[in-house]
């Protein structure tokens, strides 16, 4: 009975955020936590104030069909009924008309084993035990930690080890459920190494933030920002409620952004400048594609890197570039919605949001003990960019190894592809003091107690924002590597 309450009565809470740089004159361009309707409270697309909420209205109820209407009914189980029936209350909270059914391969948020995630793993559990699994195979987020690379310290490791103390219950989870093997689990999914790049217009019910962005924009397929584990039910259900960026209505765009800057931007700095302003809702991007030219493995790291920031520094789920992005192609300029609103990005915006990201380390003038570069994970191009950077200008410095470690994170597939094609690349790197890692986000940095000694550099917004590391751009970082010291115009 236990079991049942929790599923029937999944709840998905949100709230509201608040993101102020510090700069009086800078939130107030931005506009930043002006929403008085939290536009990040859902991060499916639909800010609050499209959700309209009256308690006397008679609930919003969702057409099925037949073969759902059985499945509802018990029909085929009492398992799967009670996941239909979770499947839908999601769905009406949001106004869902009916059920699509959902193509190309799952992926999920869904690997990090704390404590707080065990009412989904008894959930997830129940289905399997029911022999229930995914519509087709799926991947998964990568491991939060990488003992063989990363926090290879003992006290690092036991201090994780308890942090995740489900984290193999977890993962026996997914293996019941049709994971992929291990090889298979990325925050990056879509690298052609990976194989998880669902064709355009395919339904999806994804959550992870980055993966959703990217999917929705670059490949043009359909998934809301989904919460761990109700896109899980989905992906057993195999159909998702339709609503928010699934529909026309809601791939249109509230927001024009023009970029105005002299000469190529910081891709992820853009992106976190469109997420602050933007929020949750659509953006469609002009003036870049100058800087992309045909989508290729190299602009494809760059929109990953945009993307995700927009993702995590606001909420963007979907993001349209003029002459790139599959749907701006076939629709251009009348993806923007009736009375979008326009915002122009310049030189000094860039310079303005990049220099009020917070410096959180608690030795405010501490020295680098680390970099991490790649999250999300990198591409195979961007691994041969920092290989390639990295130990030419080592050989021009006379230098052997690099001040401090470099990791790279990316997938065990797309490490394996690179050091097929660049052996002896790989050789000089790692002999140079570069890892490979396929571990992401950077979690034992915020462990107490850690962040006195470990004070770690990133070249990514996304993992700024998670974590206490300290973002700069990609030639600052090089030289943070190379010498260990932060140049004095990098802060």
């Amino acid at each position: 009975m236990e079991k049942e309450l929790k599923m029937e009565n999944l709840t998905i809470y949100a709230k509201n955020i608040t993101i102020l740089t510090g700069d009086e004159e800078l939130d107030k361009h931005l506009e930043i936590g002006a929403d008085p309707h939290g536009a990040m409270c859902t991060g499916t697309g639909h800010s609050r104030a499209d959700v309209k909420h009256d308690p006397s209205a008679p609930k919003p109820k969702m057409k099925l069909t037949q073969e759902e209407q059985d499945i509802y009914d018990g029909k085929k189980g009492e398992v799967l009924s009670k996941v239909m029936k979770t499947v839908i209350a999601y769905g009406e909270a949001f106004g869902a008309s009916k059920l699509v059914d959902l193509g190309g391969n799952p992926h999920t948020v869904l690997l990090g084993g704390t404590p707080a995630v065990t009412p989904v793993i008894d959930i997830l559990n129940e289905c399997a035990d029911a022999g229930l699994k995914t519509y087709a195979e799926y991947t998964i987020n990568p491991r939060p930690y990488d003992f063989y690379n990363v926090e290879v310290d003992p006290e690092h490791q036991l201090k994780l080890q308890s942090m995740f103390s489900t984290q193999t219950e977890l993962e026996k989870m997914h293996v019941r459920l049709g994971a992929k093997n291990y090889n298979y689990w990325s925050c990056a999914c879509y690298w052609p190494e990976v194989g998880n790049a669902p064709a355009h217009g395919t339904n999806l019910a994804w959550s992870e933030s980055s993966a959703v962005n990217y999917a929705n924009s670059v490949l043009g397929a359909r998934s809301n920002r989904n919460s761990g584990g109700i896109e899980m039910l989905c992906n057993i259900l195999g159909k998702a409620p339709y609503f928010g960026l699934m529909t026309d209505e809601g791939r249109k765009a509230k927001w024009l952004i023009e970029v105005k800057t002299k000469g190529e931007p910081n891709w992820s700095v853009l992106g976190g400048a469109i997420g602050m302003k933007v929020m949750e809702d659509v953006p469609y991007i002009v003036g870049i594609d100058k800087y992309l030219g045909q989508v290729d493995g190299i602009s494809m790291g760059k929109l990953k890197d945009m993307g995700a920031a927009t993702a995590t520094n606001g909420a963007v789920g979907l993001y349209h570039v003029e002459n790139i992005t599959p749907d701006a192609i076939d629709e251009g300029r009348k993806l923007l919605a009736k009375d979008y609103k326009t915002y122009v990005i310049d030189d000094e915006i860039i310079e303005q949001v990049r220099k009020h990201y917070p410096n959180l380390w608690t030795q405010k003038d501490a020295k680098p003990t680390r970099a991490f570069v790649g999250c999300p994970h990198n591409s195979f191009h961007q691994l041969y960019d920092w290989g390639m950077k990295v130990t030419h200008e080592l050989s021009n410095r006379g230098q052997e190894r690099v001040a401090i470690p470099l990791h790279l994170l990316c997938s065990t597939l797309v490490k394996d592809h690179f050091m097929d094609k660049h052996p002896e690349l790989v050789r000089d790197m790692i002999r140079a003091g570069i890892t490979f890692t396929n571990s992401c986000p950077l979690t034992f940095l915020g462990i107490p107690g850690i962040t006195k000694t470990e004070f770690a550099v990133t070249n990514s917004n996304k993992a700024r924002e998670y974590t206490n590391s300290r973002f700069f751009r990609d030639e600052d970082i090089l030289e943070i590597v190379l010498s260990g010291e932060i140049p004095e115009e990098a802060v």
